[in-house]
Parts: structure tokens; C-alpha cells; sequence
């Protein structure tokens, strides 16, 4: 230790120095100097430490002066080269495009999901991919073609169709559970078309006609009660070269009896078909109705 001699001596006089009298101790010594000695110790191996933690991950994590490995950050956003990158949390990013000439792809074990969000944070679309099933959630859906033709549009009142021609390639057909609207119902080309209702009735409605027509085969109505065919204000026409009735019962010797509910087929010269009363003296020509 530095020990300090504090003596008084006389101007021009040379005396010898006398024996110190007070001897002070500076600095620090003892268990203290210990201690701190092995405090700066602990903090040089922590230092050691961090800095060898420090180059680990930046070697793992490939960090670098252009970003992390294969992502590059760059001022208008953030790229990958190539190589795949997985993300552990959500993504939030206002565009994301693939690489030139490759798909974007991604992969989830569990679902993808795609959230819209307004300036105050609330979702106001939401599209879902799981194992099962596939949902989306939006007040309107919308589909437009390359040339921004409307291919397909629902919302919570309509679905409307933009193609002139819907195709339905299922083997069971389409069910419709409400009333369906259509300029054009046809089949495809060797195959039947068929309208079912198997509880309940088949009604076709138009403002200027049903037409039916089979080009190279026959129309067939059959039922288990009756066939009726109506007209309000209009005739009935029947027009082909034969008109046959095979099951129709023939009057033999003319009407005796009651003839109220009985009718007769009249034939015109014009081709005219008609029904009259039976019973009546005068016979189906000169009937006022040829």
C-alpha cells in the first residue's frame, strides 16, 4: 500500500526526517478487492457470451446486409428470390406476387385463411381453405372474366350467371328447391332432358307461350289421373296428318238414354277437330263450328 510522510522542515535547515507519525491507507483492499475483481471477471465472460450468441444467430438466421438469407428487403417491399418461406404467425401485407413465371402457392397442414379489414380493424371479407371444406364470408361475390365480363355474382337477394350457357354435368342433375327462371332449357346432344317433381307438381309459366319440341323424337305426357289441356281464350290445335284416339269408345245404333255427360268427335272437311254435344239431329258438317 502507498503510505504517506507528512514532515515539517525549516527553511535553509537541513534536519534530519523524523519517523512518520500517522500512516494512511488508499485504495482498496481485502475481501472488496476480491469482489470486485471477480464482478469485471463475470461481466468480461458475460460479454464473451453475447457476442458468441450474437454471430451464431446471424450465421443461422442468415443475416446479411440485404435482409435474412433469400429475403431481400428492398425499399418498395420485400422479396424472395427463390426457396420457399414459411410463416409461423399471420401475414399482413397490402400485395403479394409470385416470382415471373411461377404460380403463387401456398401450403397450410391446417387451413388457409385470407381476412379483409377496414380502417377500424373489423373483418369485412373472409375466405377459408381447410381439409373439408372451403367457406367465404362477404356481402358480395363477385367473378369477372379476363376481358372483365361478369362471369358470376351472388349476394344476399340474387345469384345471377353472366355466360349465355350454364352446364350441369352431374349425373343426379341440378335441384332446385324454389322456382327457376329460364329463356332456354335443353339437354345435351344425345341425352334425355328430364323435369321431376317427386312429391309434388310441375308448372311452366309464360306470358307468350311453352313451346315443346322434339326434333328427332317423340313427347311423351303420361299420367296416373288425368291429362288436362286448357285454354282459356284460344284453341285447341292438333296438328299432324293422323290423329288417333285407339282407346276412344265407339257409339253403335245411335244414343238411347240419358246423353247429358256424352260427346262426339267431330271431324270438318277443313281438318278442324271439334267436340259435340251427343244426341243432337244435326250431324258434325252441319255444325256451325266447320
Amino acid at each position: 500500500m502507498v503510505r504517506e510522510q507528512y514532515v515539517s522542515t525549516t527553511q535553509g535547515v537541513s534536519a534530519p526526517r523524523p519517523a512518520a507519525d500517522h500512516i494512511y491507507k488508499i485504495g482498496i483492499y481485502g475481501w472488496r478487492k476480491r469482489c470486485l475483481y471477480l464482478f469485471v471477471l463475470l461481466l468480461i465472460v458475460i460479454l464473451v457470451v453475447n457476442f458468441a450468441l450474437t454471430i451464431w444467430i446471424v450465421r443461422v438466421m442468415w443475416f446479411n446486409a440485404e435482409g435474412v438469407g433469400l429475403l431481400q428487403v428492398h425499399p418498395d417491399g420485400v422479396k424472395l428470390d427463390e426457396g420457399e418461406s414459411e410463416f409461423l404467425f399471420p401475414v399482413y401485407a397490402q400485395e403479394i406476387h409470385s416470382r415471373e413465371d411461377t404460380p403463387l402457392v401456398v401450403h397450410s397442414s391446417e387451413n388457409v385463411s385470407l381476412n379483409a379489414r377496414n380502417e377500424n380493424g373489423n373483418v369485412t371479407g373472409r375466405t377459408s381453405v381447410g381439409p373439408k371444406e372451403a367457406q367465404g364470408h362477404t356481402h358480395n361475390m363477385l367473378l369477372n372474366s379476363p376481358n372483365n365480363n361478369m362471369l358470376f355474382s351472388a349476394d344476399g337477394e340474387q345469384t345471377l350467371i353472366g355466360p349465355d350457357k350454364l352446364r350441369v354435368t352431374g349425373p343426379e342433375g341440378a335441384l332446385f328447391q324454389h322456382s327457376v327462371e329460364v329463356p332456354l332449357l335443353k339437354s345435351e346432344l344425345l341425352k334425355d332432358l328430364k323435369l321431376e317433381c317427386p312429391t309434388r307438381s310441375v308448372t311452366m309459366d309464360a306470358p307468350k307461350g311453352v313451346h315443346l319440341k322434339a326434333l328427332a323424337g317423340n313427347i311423351e305426357a303420361t299420367s296416373k289421373m288425368d291429362v288436362i289441356l286448357q285454354s282459356t281464350s284460344g284453341l285447341l290445335v292438333l296438328d299432324a296428318e293422323r290423329v288417333r284416339m285407339p282407346s276412344l269408345p265407339l257409339s253403335k245404333g245411335g244414343v238411347s238414354g240419358n246423353t247429358q255427360d256424352l260427346f262426339e268427335v267431330c271431324v270438318c272437311h277443313s281438318g278442324k277437330l271439334f267436340l259435340s254435344k251427343a244426341g243432337l239431329t244435326s250431324t258434325c258438317s252441319e255444325n256451325q263450328d266447320c
